[in-house]
């Protein structure tokens, strides 16, 4: 018999139900580390002040700019929102917002920092009244109240942030207005947001019209289409739930539904 001790016994290999459990215990220790960042973002868009916010939308919105037409058809668009800006509750008033008419196929409308709102030419031949397109509009100016443009583009960087810290790739840090752009480009909002802002505009439709015809025609619409370029689709809530939601909304708050106004000729026929 060998006088040599059996470390065999002592240490055996590891298995690979141990390799799984220590997998398990750091994918959840990095989802966790993920989950409480996206916590304190979302907490810290509150305290970002208009000025800064400012300074973001001077990298993010020229990229639409170079896409915008200016044209009798953004110029109304404007005066549309200026009638909504009329009547913005007073501690969303005092900023200077915008519409950008990008002309292009997407069925979307997109909410950027910088007071600035992207109407698509998608979007615009799908609304049949200035009501709906009024209800879009309040819809945005909603994601600006409750900041949640801000919480999207957070998230984004602090992904690619932490990515770059784990995995040592500066270069991920040095396309992050890239990535802001793209975060807008392509953000999904929660359904609590997504409720929020259609509160929102709700009631801003109310208060700029008397009452809140249209509310609900363009998402009713949407539902009924299949087509490609329906990106509101894919960043927003089932249009059929959200009408549910919106008609439960009009009928907790004893809101009137009266006639339509027609779309202003330049938005009928846009250029």
């Amino acid at each position: 018999m060998s006088d040599q001790p059996n470390y065999s016994s002592r240490n055996p290999p590891t298995s690979n139900r141990q390799l799984l459990i220590v997998l398990g215990l750091f994918l959840t220790f990095i989802v966790a580390i993920f989950w409480l960042l996206g916590l304190v973002i979302n907490n810290l868009v509150l305290l970002i002040p208009p000025s800064f916010e400012q300074k973001l939308g001077s990298i993010i919105v020229p990229v639409y700019e170079q896409q915008a037409k200016p044209s009798p058809t953004q110029d109304t668009l404007n005066q549309l929102l200026d009638n909504l800006e009329s009547n913005l509750p007073e501690t969303q008033t005092g900023r200077e917002y915008q519409v950008l008419y990008v002309p292009q196929e997407t069925v979307n409308a997109i909410a950027l920092p910088g007071d600035t709102i992207i109407i698509f030419e998608g979007l615009l031949e799908d609304v049949e009244s200035e009501n709906e397109l009024m209800m879009v509009l309040g819809h945005e100016l909603g994601h600006f109240a409750n900041r949640d443009h801000l919480r999207g583009i957070g998230r984004a960087l602090t992904w690619r942030i932490a990515i770059a810290y784990l995995f040592g790739d500066i270069g991920i840090l040095q396309s992050s207005a890239g990535t802001a752009v793209q975060a807008i480009a392509n953000a999904r909002y929660s359904q609590t947001q997504e409720q929020q802002a259609d509160k929102f505009g709700l009631g801003l439709l109310n208060d700029t019209y008397g009452h809140v015809a249209g509310a609900t025609d363009f998402f009713v619409r949407l539902s009924e289409e299949k087509r490609s370029g329906l990106a509101f689709l894919a960043s927003h809530p089932a249009p059929k739930r959200r009408v549910e939601k919106i008609k439960q909304l009009i009928e907790a708050n004893n809101y009137n539904i009266e006639t339509l106004t027609p779309l202003p000729k330049s938005l009928a026929n846009p250029s």
